[in-house]
């Protein structure tokens, strides 16, 4: 691994002649993850009407159901990370976990309305998910120079994020082309998922740091990672940002009742923020390798801050697209920013347990931050919740920025052979 001159190692300098093209293996996953979050995205948002509106199933059934299986997939995270490390078996992990998401959209169309079969359905659906996403962010931090890990990420970003805007435009088309025939949704984002698997196996490379080289040993996730002092701090700072974070729902439901705008509107509002994500991830991750991943990912959740800063003053059309342009901007600087932070204090051999320890956390952490906020908002209200939420990120952010360390040290490498 490296080492950077002037002791930043998550802003390294450009080694001389470095190509700046993104990696090959980078764009592949890149148009993996479009094509799979068209077919994920498609199912999404026609989700809610065909079980409520189709089959009867009430709000409390549904949510009961989607948060039940949200959950289940940020532990399931450490499972695909530890069996992606057995024998630097990455791609094989990330593929079963597409190969499951495309097959629950089979499951879905032939579930018929039984509420066992679509359970079921939606349990594939988040298994997979929670499988692919550390083994697949492995092989990106694995497919390129450190130096340029958040340019790298942040490509992927902009692509995963493009899939996940064309979704439901398609998934809309379909239902007009089709005189809102759900079945045809389903069987639609089940060939647009296989396409995604199709492009993982044809074009994504099994080993792409070393491909001459036999896959490492992994090593125990006790050694290798929850005793790496540098990984510690990391994983602490970002779970106590995390657990400070109210979730987007709640920030879209103060801009909704701010404006007292109809609900049909609610739906339109979190694609303002992802259309910000999506043209700022790129030279977010840029920014983030020049700077310092770490200065970047705090400036992130400053941006955070000032969304709920703005949702404490009185809502216009301004507030909403201030608030919808910093949600964009916190998530462009934070979420491939963090892994390509965390990366390179990971041993190769344990890269996918790392990075799927640290996004549990994280997911837990957030889980439980929307809770709370659920909760202040019923016992206090609206204003005097985010109000807390305001000052619990404002001393959170104070906390992260002791807490993470400044110059983490490079990832232990094996010994080499005699």
């Amino acid at each position: 691994m490296y080492l950077a001159a002037n002791g930043r190692p998550d802003a390294p300098p450009r080694p001389p002649g470095a190509r700046r093209r993104v990696p090959a293996a980078v764009l592949a996953l890149g148009a993996v993850s479009l094509v799979t979050d068209v077919s994920s995205e498609m199912v999404t948002a026609v989700l809610p009407l065909y079980l409520v509106l189709g089959l009867g199933l009430t709000p409390l059934q549904f949510g009961f159901l989607d948060g039940m299986f949200n959950g289940a997939t940020a532990l399931v995270r450490l499972l695909g990370g530890r069996l992606a490390d057995r024998r630097g078996h990455h791609k094989r992990v990330a593929g079963a976990g597409y190969l499951l998401s495309a097959l629950s959209r089979l499951g879905l169309l032939l579930a018929g309305g039984a509420t066992g079969g679509i359970a079921a359905a939606l349990a594939a659906d988040r298994l997979g998910k929670g499988i692919r996403t550390a083994p697949r962010d492995a092989l990106i931090s694995l497919s390129g120079p450190p130096e340029s890990l958040g340019r790298s990420f942040g490509v992927h970003r902009a692509m995963d994020t493009t899939g996940a805007l064309l979704g439901p435009l398609a998934a809309f088309a379909v239902l007009w082309a089709t005189a809102d025939a759900y079945d045809a949704v389903f069987a639609v984002s089940f060939c647009t998922g296989l396409l995604g698997v199709l492009l993982l196996v044809v074009y994504v490379p099994a080993s792409p740091g070393s491909a001459a080289a036999p896959p490492p040993k992994a090593v125990p996730l006790r050694r290798s990672v929850l005793r790496d002092p540098a990984f510690r701090r990391v994983l602490c700072a970002s779970a106590l940002l995390g657990a400070t974070t109210i979730g987007d729902a709640f920030l879209y439901l103060l801009l909704l009742r701010g404006l007292d705008l109809p609900p049909a509107l609610f739906t339109l509002l979190p694609l303002g923020a992802a259309a910000v994500y999506l043209v700022l991830a790129v030279p977010a991750g840029r920014i983030a390798d020049r700077t310092g991943r770490r200065t970047a990912f705090l400036l992130g959740h400053c941006a955070l801050l000032g969304a709920y800063a703005l949702l404490l003053t009185p809502v216009s059309p301004p507030t909403v697209v201030g608030v919808l342009a910093l949600l964009g901007i916190f998530y462009a600087a934070t979420d491939g920013v963090l892994m390509a932070l965390a990366a390179p204090v990971l041993p190769a051999a344990g890269r996918a347990g790392g990075l799927a320890v640290l996004q549990t956390g994280q997911a837990l952490a957030r889980l439980l931050g929307a809770a709370g906020f659920g909760a202040a908002w019923t016992l206090w209200g609206q204003r005097p919740a985010l109000w807390a939420a305001a000052l619990a990120l404002a001393v959170a952010l104070a906390a992260a920025s002791r807490i993470m360390p400044t110059a983490p040290p490079a990832a232990p490498t094996a010994p080499e052979a005699p």
